[in-house]
């Protein structure tokens, strides 16, 4: 069997840079365990696996150590292969997936995702929270994953964490944020549940980022870097209960897998 893939940098315009996503294009999903093995082979933080239906498509994510329900970057990089390799005619994409309907468009030379804003809480840090950081909160919120707000861009910076402790949480990871110098905020995010120790850059981390600073900021239009070693740069938008998510992709390959 052959299955055409191709590695795509998302949130990024560069090689080398932004988060890089495996895309899988396929006439219908595979079984569970044969996409959750193609995801490890991978080692990626999410390969995608992309069917379509008559009018829509239908994708879903697979991280090294499990499915996920929500990812930008993936679904990032999946529209700018249908938008810019696939299908050049293209100037809207629908996704069925795990989070409900996204939608992607062209805007210029970058892709605009519509995703679902994701509530948090105000909670008080667990014990292994704190004893796997090297550095004070300022707050702690409870979203899909733990979301630790810092005193300021210096401190995300030469942020160090214990992976095993982060893996001991009860949510999916912990985002790390404060306002940034010359940006709005600032982040870096931590999966090591899902075989992910530093997400590079991670388009459903701001699903939980964005109703909280634009709560701080009182605006809705917000510039966010991920300070990940790759780095990368989203401009987002807060509408009502979704987030839009507006970034670049750069081809690295394409070819077949064959098993």
């Amino acid at each position: 069997m052959k299955i055409d893939i191709y590695y795509i940098n998302a949130f990024t315009d560069k090689a080398f840079r932004g988060n890089p996503a495996a895309v899988c294009i396929l006439d219908g999903f595979l079984s569970e365990e044969l996409m959750q093995k193609i995801a490890a082979q991978n080692n990626l933080s999410e390969t995608a696996f992309v069917v379509k239906t008559d009018k829509q498509y239908k994708i879903r994510w697979f991280a090294p150590g499990g499915e996920v329900k929500l990812c930008g970057h993936a679904t990032l990089a999946s529209a700018h292969l249908l938008f810019n390799i696939l299908d050049q005619e293209l100037e809207y994409i629908e996704f069925q997936s795990a989070s409900g309907l996204l939608t992607c468009k062209k805007e210029n030379d970058a892709i605009v995702l519509d995703f679902p804003a994701r509530p948090y809480e105000k909670i008080k840090p667990s014990a292994i929270l704190i004893e796997s950081i090297n550095v004070e909160p300022e707050v702690v919120l409870g979203s899909d994953d733990y979301i630790v707000v810092l005193k300021d861009q210096a401190q995300v910076i030469n942020l160090s964490v214990n992976a095993n402790g982060l893996k001991q949480l009860d949510r999916r990871g912990v985002i790390f944020t404060a306002p940034g110098t010359d940006v709005d905020f600032v982040s870096r995010v931590f999966h090591p549940k899902l075989g992910i120790g530093e997400d590079p850059v991670c388009g459903s981390a701001h699903c939980e980022l964005m109703p909280y600073w634009c709560g701080v900021f009182n605006k809705t239009k917000l510039h966010a870097r991920q300070l990940s070693p790759r780095g990368g740069e989203l401009f987002c938008e807060l509408e009502g209960d979704r987030v839009l998510l507006k970034g670049k992709c750069k081809s690295y390959l394409s070819g077949k897998i064959e098993f």
